[in-house]
């Protein structure tokens, strides 16, 4: 994950198209999170750590609607 965060902040334009793949890991992780917690196979405790990634996934989806298409590069 850090990986792509320094690759996305050095130029977000050209690495836009790997927000959605960030979205999916993101949002996968909360949901497994939330329903194993509401299963009883987690503690409640561990909802910061799925929370914290639902709301990195909303930033991810915010910056891609935000961040314009790269230009196309004629050669």
């Amino acid at each position: 994950m850090a990986g792509r965060l320094i690759f996305i902040a050095t130029n977000p334009a050209r690495y836009r198209p790997l927000m959605i793949p960030s979205v999916l890991e993101k949002a996968t992780y909360g949901a497994a999170g939330v329903t194993l917690v509401s299963q009883g196979r987690m503690h409640r405790s561990d909802l910061i750590f799925a929370g914290t990634d639902l709301l990195l996934g909303l930033l991810f989806v915010i910056a891609y609607f935000k961040t314009p298409t790269p230009p196309v590069v004629a050669q």
